[in-house]
């Protein structure tokens, strides 16, 4: 397991925790007192630390290395289920998008979202989680496909943006997703959005507009990552935590400004220490939406969705 800068207490008493142990198994003395009193302190300090998080610090565990990817939950909540599609009919595959078709329960569903790698090599593969065009407008071909067949949408969010290389700009990103944006606003099935991990930019937004839009505990959603916000305003990287700080993008401040609909409750420390109960947790949650959704008719679930967003960023003075 790694830990990040500010779980350092914790790591330190999950090492004296295991050196206890292993000093029972190796020798007669009789150490459960002492594994169990570190045990309490361990849970406790865990508690004081999750407690007292910053915006910069749930940025860093949305980041985890060890955090479960768009592929781990399909596989988790689908199972053998789940038949990925392939490619926009246009250009090619997109490796940072992934999309197919999946049973959650009894109920079919589309389901799509952004794959990130878990090393080196995957992580080239599938762009960092940072889609081309194509990979939009693949996602787009998916819903109109079930639209068409009256299946449900759900999309798992987890990139740092959309790709900003040069020949994603020629094969024209910013239309791709304006498009996806547009068509998701009027699509006439239900569409459930969950944030997983990282919520940057128009990169989440091409396939964030959804009739239910949740986010995991520990995760974020912004126009601008704190990095890039940082060397925007300070021109150095240095003053990232008091952009998180200022950029209001935990679930908490989207909750409180009406953003998003719910926070899905992660284990504690975060989805990578119980991917188990994370993985129950966000297919309760989406079943749960579902069942509020299923019996609106298209011309209710546009119309809802589009007072939805219609609503968002009111101010009374």
């Amino acid at each position: 397991m790694e830990y990040l800068d500010f779980e350092s207490p914790i790591k330190e008493l999950q090492e004296q925790y295991s050196k206890a142990c292993q000093i029972g198994e190796d020798s007669d003395v009789d150490v459960s007192n002492t594994c169990k009193q570190i045990e309490q302190k361990l849970l406790e300090t865990k508690k004081e630390i999750y407690k007292n998080i910053t915006p910069w610090q749930r940025v860093q565990l949305s980041r985890h290395p060890n955090r479960p990817y768009t592929m781990d939950y399909i596989k988790a909540i689908c199972g053998d289920s789940f038949l990925e599609l392939h490619g926009d009919r246009g250009f090619k595959d997109d490796k940072a998008m992934v999309g197919g078709l999946g049973k959650i329960g009894d109920q079919s569903f589309m389901i799509i979202g952004q794959q990130k790698g878990y090393n080196t090599k995957t992580r080239q593969y599938r762009n960092f989680g940072m889609a081309n065009p194509e990979g939009y407008r693949k996602a787009l071909r998916l819903m109109k496909s079930a639209e068409k067949f009256g299946i449900p949408v759900v999309t798992l969010i987890d990139t740092p943006g959309a790709y900003p290389g040069l020949e994603a700009e020629e094969r024209g990103q910013g239309e791709a997703i304006a498009r996806n944006i547009l068509e998701m606003t009027r699509l006439q099935v239900p569409i459930i959005v969950m944030i997983i991990g990282e919520g940057a930019s128009g990169g989440a937004l091409g396939i964030g507009v959804g009739d239910k839009v949740l986010m995991l505990e520990n995760t974020w959603y912004s126009v601008i990552s704190p990095e890039s916000c940082s060397s925007i305003l300070w021109r150095s990287w240095e003053y990232k935590e008091q952009a998180a700080a200022a950029l209001k993008l935990t679930p908490n401040d989207m909750k409180k400004l009406t953003l998003i609909d719910e926070i899905v409750k992660e284990p504690l420390g975060g989805a990578h220490h119980d991917r188990e109960a994370t993985f129950l947790a966000v297919t309760r949650t989406i079943l749960k939406h579902y069942d509020q959704l299923k019996n609106l008719s298209p011309d209710e679930l546009v119309e809802q969705r589009m007072d939805k967003y219609a609503a968002m960023g009111q101010f009374s003075g």
